[in-house]
């Protein structure tokens, strides 16, 4: 990790110090995934076939899986396993419950009606990660929150393995979700499949899920095109800040930082002290515990782009933290709840030395679909919400088109819209008559 000094840095060095790695490379990314896009949808199901060759390795046929192919993902896994999805499922979902929006109606005056209906998105696509490790739980967080919604038809597309199955645990989450309709295509030519539809992947409304830089890129890119779909949010390469003070366990922060480290090579994670103690503490306890990781090369990988950043005081820590708005945010801190009210942005926080992050990713009930790059700042994480319009009504009786027309007139006389004026005044007229 790069050890930063932040009051040695001027205002253009410190925004260059908090750039993600990805978005670095974002141009040479943006223009690789381009071209599978186009490829797919032009070529359907034959490009599909060509890039699964290319990066997975694996020559497929048919992209869905089988009723054949469910059944031997449960058999396949432990009990232990099964439960533990059984359980964080219903965590999630109660969770979720709990967070749902209303519709509701209000008179904003005598006769007038106004209210708000919802609707679920009729077909959405979910990705679901698996390439250098499998993702059940996204496959939770994903279809815990579309079920609740709704949703008539739910696609979910999962890289396939060497032996050109789907991962059987995610196979069972899916399952657990009620979903039946998953195909084994990955990377941006998922996105692509879902987004546009081939002969095999039916064409999706809105699009959800975490991936690498070039499946955040493919969505970011199908959202703006003629046809595309809509997207979630930036979910991109995984990151994680740490705002710890001196009496934080540096084994626990290290641990939370290698746990996001090893997500991928292009993952980001950030420290941030008032005290150098802590600091150095910490930065000895992630070498200890990085050379045992089984994934050790790729969390080293993401840590020589990571930062440890001294700041002046906490709250110039929080400052730093809300500029850099973290996916997720770790409160290391002795009264962590007392320090919430500083939080800006950030996609989930978890307060204390007792909630680390890895809950959030797996059980505690809360979404890890989080926005990522700096888009804490405006938008959220993955709701029920998120897999629904919200469709306003409005209903208007003879006298509230008397109370409120001349209100709507007057407006409308200010703007030079002379339509907008008469379709409310022709109905004032008719009435006076």
């Amino acid at each position: 990790m790069k050890r930063i000094e932040w009051s040695q840095l001027d205002a253009g060095k410190r925004a260059s110090v908090l750039r993600r790695p990805s978005q670095v490379t974002a141009p040479e990314t943006s223009a690789a995934v381009a071209k599978i896009l186009d490829a797919v949808r032009a070529g359907g199901d034959a490009a599909l076939r060509a890039y699964t060759a290319r990066f997975d390795r694996v020559e497929l046929k048919d992209f869905a899986v089988t009723a054949a192919e469910f059944a031997a993902a449960e058999a396949g896994l432990s009990a232990t396993l099964r439960a533990a999805i059984i359980e964080a499922a219903s965590r999630i979902r109660r969770f979720h419950e709990a967070g749902m929006s209303g519709e509701f109606t209000v008179d904003t005056a005598a006769g007038v009606h106004c209210g708000r209906i919802l609707r679920a998105i009729p077909r959405v696509g979910l990705y679901v990660p698996a390439g250098s490790a499998p993702l059940p739980s996204t496959a939770l967080m994903l279809g815990v929150p579309a079920s609740l919604a709704g949703c008539d038809d739910i696609a979910l597309c999962t890289p396939p393995r060497a032996d050109g199955k789907a991962d059987a645990a995610v196979l069972f989450a899916a399952q657990c979700c009620g979903i039946r309709r998953v195909f084994k295509i990955g990377g941006a030519q998922a996105i692509a499949a879902m987004a546009f539809g081939t002969e095999s992947v039916p064409r999706c409304d809105k699009l959800f899920g975490p991936g690498n830089a070039y499946v955040t890129e493919a969505k970011r890119l199908v959202s703006m095109m003629e046809g595309g779909a809509g997207i979630d949010m930036p979910a991109g390469p995984s990151e994680v800040l740490v705002i710890a003070d001196t009496g934080a366990n540096p084994e626990f922060v290290a641990a939370d930082l290698l746990s996001q480290a090893e997500h991928g090579t292009d993952s980001q994670v950030v420290l941030i002290s008032n005290g150098s103690e802590i600091l150095d503490a910490v930065g000895d306890a992630v070498e200890r515990q990085v050379s045992s990781l089984p994934r050790e090369a790729i969390a080293r990988a993401a840590l020589n782009a990571s930062l440890a950043i001294r700041a002046d005081s906490l709250e110039q820590a929080f400052e730093i933290s809300n500029q850099y708005a973290p996916e997720h945010l770790i409160l290391a801190l002795r009264d962590a709840r007392g320090w919430l009210p500083r939080v800006r942005s950030a996609g989930s926080v978890f307060l204390g030395d007792w909630a680390p992050e890895a809950l959030g990713d797996y059980c505690s009930g809360t979404n890890h679909v989080l926005p990522t790059s700096g888009a804490a700042r405006w938008c959220s994480g993955l709701s029920v919400a998120s897999f629904q319009t919200a469709i306003t009504v409005q209903e208007v009786t003879i006298g509230g088109l008397r109370d409120i027309g001349p209100c709507a007139v007057e407006l409308a006389s200010a703007e030079g819209l002379d339509a907008h004026r008469l379709a409310v005044q022709l109905r004032l007229e008719a009435l006076a008559a």
